[in-house]
């Protein structure tokens, strides 16, 4: 509470001046009270849950025949390469095709734009092969697979990368 303290008078003689008034303000009730709305807000806050995207990875066939063979035209495959980069081509990779290596990035206009385009939405047997190279980042794995999350892709594998795949990508940046 807050308390007036009037100050006496001196008791001299002389001119009376105007009586000096003090004001104490006793802060325990506030404290108390901003103590007691902190506790409230922090006990009935929700505090946001951590969000997962759920991968179920196949069973590793045991021969090759349970394997099943893709063709060229139902094949997209992604490069991810050093320093962010990112990379695609159309088709499987034989060197016999000469697949056209295009260099794009994570953004709207880049690598999603790519995935909604009628040539991979329009073919409903499209696999997107995602091969990370070995000095390509973990955050780069996650933001292909948030993309294709994104553009509602169905079929996507996580592929080991081959020697065919090193050499476009050493021939590309060698331009």
């Amino acid at each position: 509470m807050a308390e007036i303290q009037e100050k006496a008078d001196s008791g001299k003689g002389g001119k009376k001046r105007a009586k000096k008034m003090s004001v104490h303000l006793d802060m325990t009730p506030m404290v108390d009270l901003a103590f007691l709305l902190l506790t409230f807000f922090m006990l009935t806050t929700t505090f946001s849950k951590p969000q997962t995207m759920e991968i179920n990875m196949p069973v590793k066939p045991d021969t090759e025949e349970e394997q099943i063979a893709l063709k060229a035209s139902n094949a997209m495959t992604i490069i991810l390469g050093e320093d962010d980069h990112l990379y695609y081509y159309f088709g499987l990779g034989d060197p016999a095709e000469n697949p056209e290596l295009i260099e794009t990035d994570y953004s709207a206009n880049g690598i999603r734009k790519v995935l909604v385009s009628p040539k991979v939405k329009s073919n409903d047997k499209m696999t997107v092969m995602i091969k990370p190279m070995e000095k390509s980042r973990y955050k780069n794995v996650v933001d292909i697979l948030d993309e294709l999350k994104i553009t509602d892709t169905k079929k996507f594998a996580l592929v080991d990368i081959a020697d065919n795949d090193k050499k476009l990508v050493e021939s590309k940046l060698g331009e």
